[in-house]
């Protein structure tokens, strides 16, 4: 009687083991939405300060090899903008420029997180992880004179494409992402996290800032006034005495515009039921 107890024992137990071997959670990867704010660092804020933060939107799809690796293609809208207005630097307040620029990407990264992450498992449930990228996106400077939102690019303020040799600069450009984030599952359905990713950028025309003034006289004067070109190429005469004479600087060419992201975001996992290898 007790070898048949035994033996009834064994086989629900191997039964129970089998099922949730047959079973047994695995995370393919999340698709979720992200939201946050955004912020540029250039020409106009060449300090790098923080203090003028701009929405930022995102959705992204990520694909999980193991529990430490993945694979995400991101899209996120962000708003950058920026003015001399706020900086405490003599010069900056007499060049006053401005500019905002919408910006559209799309970036493919891998994530790697530091501590296993298995959203069925409380004891892995949270991990911090670290990004890192490549991306496009598509910016288009504008700023505004009086009421009016004047688009940059086609105006050519530093004479791109007409003076000495400048080329003009396209609407888009390369980013590249790197960044930390921490992730948590709330269940084995939904997990929450939070990301501050950099972006270093291939242009330093996010902002329509670069090189050095071309003067007012290189842009045609229609009517025997000034040209919209050459009123948004130097601002400084709304603030005193203009300061935009030819080879004076107006931006730094050798830095490239940077931009960064901060979000909080919600993901939904992608999950399948796998049967582990067999162990010898």
């Amino acid at each position: 009687m007790k070898k048949i107890i035994s033996l009834i024992i064994l086989t629900f137990t191997f039964a129970l083991h089998s099922h949730a071997q047959m079973n047994e959670y695995a995370q393919e990867g999340e698709f979720g939405i992200t939201a946050g704010l955004a912020h540029y660092f250039g020409d106009l804020n060449n300090r790098n300060q923080i203090n003028r933060p701009k929405i930022a939107l995102g959705a992204f799809v990520r694909k999980q090899f193991g529990n430490y690796t993945a694979v995400r293609l991101s899209a996120h809208y962000a708003l950058l903008g920026y003015s001399d207005i706020y900086s405490d630097n003599q010069y900056q307040l007499r060049r006053n420029l401005s500019f905002n620029t919408n910006i559209f990407e799309i970036a493919l990264q891998g994530d790697f997180n530091f501590f296993k992450f298995i959203p069925t498992d409380p004891a892995h449930s949270f991990t911090p992880y670290a990004t890192l990228g490549i991306g496009f996106f598509s910016y288009d400077p504008y700023a505004f004179y009086g009421n009016e939102k004047v688009y940059l690019r086609p105006l050519n303020t530093e004479g791109e494409g007409f003076y000495k040799g400048r080329k003009s600069y396209g609407s888009m450009a390369m980013c590249f992402p790197i960044g930390f984030g921490l992730k948590y599952a709330i269940n084995d359905k939904v997990n929450l996290s939070f990301e501050v990713t950099h972006r270093f950028t291939t242009t330093d025309y996010i902002d329509d800032v670069s090189t050095t003034y071309i003067g007012v006289d290189k842009f045609p004067s229609p009517n025997g006034g000034k040209s919209i070109a050459a009123i948004m190429q130097d601002r400084s005469v709304e603030v005193g005495t203009p300061i935009g004479i030819e080879g004076r600087q107006r931006g730094f060419s050798k830095q490239k515009d940077q931009y960064i992201i901060a979000e909080f975001g919600v993901s939904f996992n992608i999950t399948s039921y796998r049967c582990p290898t067999a162990k010898p």
